[in-house]
């Protein structure tokens, strides 16, 4: 394809996935979300991409129960999906999910690198695309829902940071390690930031992927950006009262990640289909790809006043 600007196609794009919260039998979450709606809808977005995705990665809260047959679900989902697209699918646990059946219904079958497979140990996991290497960090605390890395899963993942990554690395953890306006969700923060931060600042990680949160935002974590994707499940209205916590069905979201030689960019994607207000189709890309860069300029920037 044609380079119209400054930066080539991205090296790898990454579809980031966040609190599914699905139930078994696919019942209305809270009586009143339809999750397995927003999933499915989320998957056709996604298929649209065709062959462009390298990697689906889903940062926890995939089951809101725990339930064998709601990750039976999703994963019947978004497999399917991963295989079209030729595409590696990065399951990271969150506080609404159990580690022992998390295991057996999300990693049948994986052979990823882990750290440890006994079914009460933290489920920290390695999987590489084309020199990019994400780590999903199991930063649950069982029977809560704040977050905390055990002492094992910090040193686990500084022997894995030992070996530098072709393209860098990229973490995926539920608790994302960012400040966020919603107080009561202060109370569910990740603990141990600096513990975390003296492991990983100044070792090739490159981006920080985080849920929980329910609704996208963006930050800085020991120097590294962090973004967490918007959940598909209800989204947390961060411009209720600090004083309240208010989740509503609607504002879902999921985001794209591309990462370039040197950079990496995050784009928030609604779910959902909208009015078309504006359309410039193929055609038109086709026309603008067999000009000269100068009368593209004059095809597609001049201000028409006609």
């Amino acid at each position: 394809m044609v380079q119209f600007g400054r930066y080539p196609a991205a090296r790898q794009v990454i579809a980031h996935v966040s609190d599914t919260h699905l139930l078994a039998g696919g019942q209305m979450l809270g009586g009143v979300a339809d999750t397995v709606g927003a999933l499915a809808q989320t998957a056709i977005q996604l298929g649209r991409m065709g062959g462009r995705l390298d990697a689906i990665v889903v940062t926890g809260d995939v089951a809101d129960l725990g339930e064998a047959d709601a990750y039976r679900r999703v994963r019947g989902v978004l497999a399917p999906l991963a295989d079209a697209a030729g595409a590696r699918l990065v399951w990271v646990m969150g506080n609404h999910d159990e580690r022992s059946t998390f295991r057996t219904e999300l990693l049948i079958g994986e052979r990823p690198a882990r750290s440890d497979d006994r079914a009460d140990a933290p489920v920290n996991h390695v999987i590489e695309v084309e020199g990019l290497r994400i780590v999903a960090l199991d930063s649950t605390v069982p029977g809560y829902h704040h977050g905390a890395l055990e002492a094992q899963t910090l040193d686990w993942l500084d022997r894995v940071l030992d070996e530098p990554a072709e393209h860098g690395t990229i973490l995926a953890l539920h608790h994302a390690p960012i400040p966020t306006p919603v107080a009561l969700m202060d109370v569910l923060e990740l603990r141990g930031q600096d513990e975390l931060a003296a492991v990983i600042r100044g070792r090739g990680v490159r981006l920080i992927l985080g849920g929980h949160l329910h609704y996208a935002t963006h930050g800085t974590f020991a120097d590294i950006p962090v973004a967490v994707a918007g959940a598909t499940a209800y989204t947390i209205d961060a411009s209720a009262s600090p004083r309240l916590l208010v989740g509503v069905d609607g504002g879902r979201s999921f985001t794209l990640v591309h990462v370039y030689d040197d950079a990496v960019t995050t784009a928030v994607v609604p779910i959902g289909a909208g009015p078309v207000v504006s359309e410039f189709d193929g055609r038109f890309l086709d026309e603008l790809a067999g000009l000269p860069p100068a009368e593209r300029l004059e095809r597609f920037s001049r201000k028409s006043h006609v």
